[in-house]
C-alpha cells in the first residue's frame, strides 16, 4: 500500500488535540492496557529519561527535550546516549533488564514489530486518535491490528542530492523533476566523462538498490518470496559500476568510504540519500568539513515515467515510543512529551536544526528553507515537500529475517560473486524454505 505525502498542507491541530485529551483524563495511573493518564496539567515534579544516539553529532534529541522542558519546567528530561551502530542491541538489553529509558526512538519499522510483539511499548492509540483529520502528519505505517504503539517524529524520504556547480562545469542539464533511472545513468556518464569527478556515488547499503525497487516496481512484495522485481535495479547499479560512473561496491566497502565525504568533498556529483543528510551537509559546509559548492535537491529518478506530480520514493518513519512499564505521573509526562515531539511544536524545533519532522506544514517548510545554506530553487522545494513515500520495511513478523537474507544477496550481486538471476532465485528459495513468506 502506498500513501501520498504531500507536505504542502495546512496546519493541523493534532498535537493540541492530543494534549487536551491527556489533560482531560484525571486518573492517577496509566499503563499500556488501561489507556488512562494522569492529568498533564499537574504541578508534580517529574524526571524522565529519553534515549538518543551520537549526541555530539545528532542534536535532535536534546533539542526536543529542551523545547519541551522550557514549556513544562516541572518536568526534567535526561537524554541517555547510546551507540548509533548498536542502538537496537543496547536498547533491547536495557528493556530486558528493566533499565530502559522512559521514552525512546524506534529507528525504523524493522524493529517496531519486535518491540511491540514483546509487550515493551505502551499503547498510544488514544494519542493517535488526536491526529485524526490532520493532513500534516501520516501515521499509516505504524498502525498494527488497529492500534498504535509509537508515533512518528521524523519522516525522512530519499532524494537526489546533486552538485549544481559540477553540472554547470560539465555542461550537463540539471534534473528537471521528470528523470527516470535511465536519465540519471546518462547524466552520470556525461559528468564522469568531463573528468572532474564521478557522476554519482551509491553507498553500500542494500536499500540504495532494494528500497527503490520495492517502492517503484509495480506490485513488488517484500514477503512474497519472488525477488525478480529487483533485477532491473541491480542491472542499472552494475552497469554504472562497470562503466566507472560510480565507485565500486568492493572499493567503497574495503576503504570504508563515507557518503558524507563522497558528496561533500566533491568526489561525486550526484547521490541518492535520505533527507537526514541535509542537516549534515549544511553543518559540514559551515565548518569547512565539506567543500563550498552550490547544491540542490531533485526527486529520486523513477522506474517508470509519469510520476512527476508525486515521485515515488521510500523511507521508514522514525518514531517515539513510551516504555510500557511506566505508570502514574511519569506515564502521563512521557506521553505528553511524545505528543509535543510528534506535533507542530516539536516539528518546529526539529526544522530549526535541519532535521525533517514527520509533522510538516507550510510553516515548518518555511522554517526549514530559511536555514543558512539551503537551496532556494523551486525544484529543491518541490522535491523536499511532495512525494509518495513508501516503507522500506512493512511491519511484519518476518521482515527482519527477510532483510537479513536480502542483505547477503546484495553483497553477492554487487561484488559480482553471484550472477543477478542466480542470487535472486537463491534468496527466494531460502526465504520460502524458512517459512518467511506471507
Amino acid at each position: 500500500m502506498s500513501h501520498l505525502i504531500t507536505r504542502r498542507t495546512a496546519l493541523g491541530v493534532g498535537s493540541a488535540a492530543i494534549l487536551a485529551t491527556l489533560a482531560a483524563c484525571g486518573s492517577s495511573k496509566s499503563n499500556g492496557s488501561s489507556g488512562s493518564q494522569a492529568t498533564v496539567g499537574t504541578d508534580a515534579e517529574v524526571e524522565l529519561t529519553f534515549a538518543g544516539w551520537s549526541l555530539d553529532t545528532t542534536p535532535e534529541f536534546q533539542a526536543l527535550a529542551d523545547a519541551f522542558t522550557a514549556a513544562n519546567p516541572n518536568i526534567t528530561i535526561t537524554v541517555k546516549e547510546y551507540s548509533a551502530q548498536d542502538y537496537d542491541t543496547q536498547l533491547t538489553t536495557d528493556l530486558s533488564a528493566g533499565s530502559a529509558p522512559d521514552v525512546f526512538p524506534i529507528k525504523n519499522l524493522l524493529r517496531y514489530y519486535y518491540y511491540m510483539s514483546n509487550g515493551q511499548l505502551m499503547d498510544l492509540s488514544d494519542m493517535a486518535a488526536g491526529f485524526d483529520g490532520d493532513e500534516a502528519i501520516d501515521l499509516t505505517y505504524l498502525e498494527y491490528d488497529s492500534k498504535y504503539f509509537a508515533l512518528p517524529y521524523r519522516q525522512d524520504s530519499w532524494l537526489l542530492f546533486y552538485n549544481k556547480d559540477a553540472f554547470a562545469q560539465a555542461g550537463v542539464e540539471e534534473p528537471d523533476g521528470s528523470w527516470t533511472w535511465e536519465d540519471y545513468k546518462q547524466a552520470a556518464s556525461k559528468i564522469t566523462a568531463a573528468g572532474e569527478m564521478k557522476g554519482a556515488y551509491h553507498h553500500t547499503w542494500q536499500s540504495v538498490v532494494q528500497g527503490f525497487a520495492l517502492a517503484q516496481y509495480p506490485d513488488a512484495d517484500l514477503t512474497s518470496g519472488d525477488y525478480s522485481y529487483l533485477k532491473p535495479f541491480y542491472e542499472t547499479a552494475l552497469e554504472m559500476q562497470d562503466s566507472g560512473d560510480v565507485e565500486t561496491f568492493a572499493t567503497a566497502q574495503a576503504q570504508s568510504l563515507t557518503y558524507q565525504a563522497q558528496f561533500g568533498t566533491q568526489k561525486a556529483a550526484m547521490m541518492p540519500m535520505g533527507s537526514w543528510f541535509i542537516a549534515t551537509l549544511l553543518e559540514q559546509q559551515s565548518t569547512g568539513d565539506a567543500d563550498e559548492f552550490e547544491w540542490g535537491l531533485a526527486p529520486i529518478p523513477q522506474y517508470e515515467s509519469g510520476h512527476e506530480d508525486a515521485p515515488i520514493t521510500f523511507g521508514d518513519p522514525t518514531s517515539l515510543a513510551v516504555n510500557a512499564a511506566l505508570e502514574g505521573d511519569k506515564a502521563s509526562a512521557a506521553k505528553a512529551f511524545v505528543a509535543f515531539a510528534t506535533g507542530e511544536e516539536g516539528a518546529r524545533a526539529m526544522a530549526a536544526i535541519g532535521i525533517t519532522p514527520a509533522y510538516f506544514s507550510e510553516t515548518i517548510e518555511s522554517t526549514f528553507f530559511d536555514l543558512d545554506g539551503m537551496p532556494q530553487d523551486d525544484l529543491s522545494k518541490l522535491a523536499f515537500s511532495t512525494h509518495d513515500t513508501r516503507p522500506e520495511n512493512p511491519v511484519s513478523e518476518t521482515v527482519n529475517d527477510i532483510q537479513t537474507i536480502l542483505n547477503d544477496t546484495h553483497s553477492e550481486i554487487m561484488t559480482a560473486t553471484t550472477p543477478v538471476d542466480e542470487a535472486l532465485s537463491k534468496a527466494g528459495e531460502d526465504i520460502k524454505g524458512q517459512g518467511l513468506t506471507a
